[in-house]
């Protein structure tokens, strides 16, 4: 989990949520957070074999 982030930070949290947004767009929210940090992932993981590919090159 988050450092520094306990069990009650994370209900309170949830609950913040679920009043700002609803029930029903819970699910759509976390489909795009989902999304965003997949996509993330894989330009870190794009930039990271460019770099190792760049390493190669000038050795």
């Amino acid at each position: 989990m988050l450092p520094g982030v306990g069990m009650d930070e994370m209900v309170v949290i949830l609950v913040v949520v679920l009043i700002l947004f609803g029930s029903k767009r819970l699910p759509e929210l976390a489909r795009g957070l989902g999304k965003g940090m997949r996509e993330f992932k894989k330009a870190a993981e794009d930039v990271k074999r460019e770099m190792d590919i760049s390493d190669d090159f000038r050795n």
